[in-house]
């Protein structure tokens, strides 16, 4: 079935109208009266309905019913990735949207290639949104992550704090794992922290212990910058059930 997102609200009195590109989407798809679609809009809430008119730019929908989207993990996952080449990461935008985190974030840190300026992120900030919301629509998603740049190393970690469970993937750390950091934890929000192509520095290590992050190793193999998030997601979703 067809899936389209639409803005929250836009459900009005049982009908709703699929303009922009949704219409021309539709038109692709070759939509006509009488054909089943699904909706969502973005937030968690899913609607199934069906096509009662199709016009130039415009295609009419009738719902007839909604429900919480079953897709979402009931765990709150968030990804903080140190910006890294633009292709790897949109390819962790795509996955760990794909997997089901709500929030992907980039930001800067001491080893980063790229460093992209003020005009070059807004522009790529917009692009990452799409590629989220492309990827939403194709897995089935019932929201969109949102995908946001932090101004700093330090605000990155503030941000990731807010959840009730932040992991620090660091491949020079031994003591404690990732299964260990996971076991008999049942936090309904987990934030996970990785490095750029190069690492992090041992100063930035330090700043996030001192913060509260749990420092973890993800086994004894050093992964690529585009690797670890999306394997500390999975381990985070799975630990959770989010997989079954």
């Amino acid at each position: 079935m067809p899936r389209f997102f639409v803005p929250p609200g836009s459900v009005q009195g049982g009908f709703l109208t699929l303009s922009g590109e949704n219409a021309a989407h539709a038109r692709v798809l070759r939509l006509k009266t009488g054909d089943s679609v699904a909706v969502c809009d973005g937030s968690g809430t899913d609607y199934t309905c069906t096509v009662s008119d199709v016009a130039p730019g415009c295609v009419s929908l009738v719902v007839n019913a909604s429900g919480a989207s079953q897709s979402e993990p009931a765990v709150r996952c968030s990804v903080f990735m140190a910006f890294s080449k633009a292709d790897k990461f949109e390819h962790v935008i795509q996955k760990a949207t794909e997997l089901g985190a709500v929030k992907i974030v980039a930001f800067p840190s001491a080893r980063c290639v790229s460093r992209p300026d003020k005009v070059s992120l807004g522009k790529k900030l917009e692009r990452w949104q799409k590629i989220a919301a492309s990827a939403a629509g194709q897995c089935g998603r019932g929201v969109i992550p949102q995908v946001l740049a932090a101004d700093s190393y330090e605000q990155a970690l503030s941000w990731a704090a807010q959840s009730a469970l932040v992991l620090f993937p660091y491949e020079n750390e031994k003591a404690l794992s990732l299964r260990a950091a996971l076991s008999g934890n049942d936090a309904p929000s987990v934030s996970i922290v990785t490095g750029p192509e190069g690492g992090f520095t041992p100063e930035e290590v330090a700043l996030a212990q001192e913060k509260g992050l749990r420092i973890c190793t993800l086994g004894p193999r050093i992964l690529r910058c585009e690797t670890a998030p999306l394997c500390a997601l999975t381990c985070v979703l799975f630990a959770n059930g989010a997989l079954d």
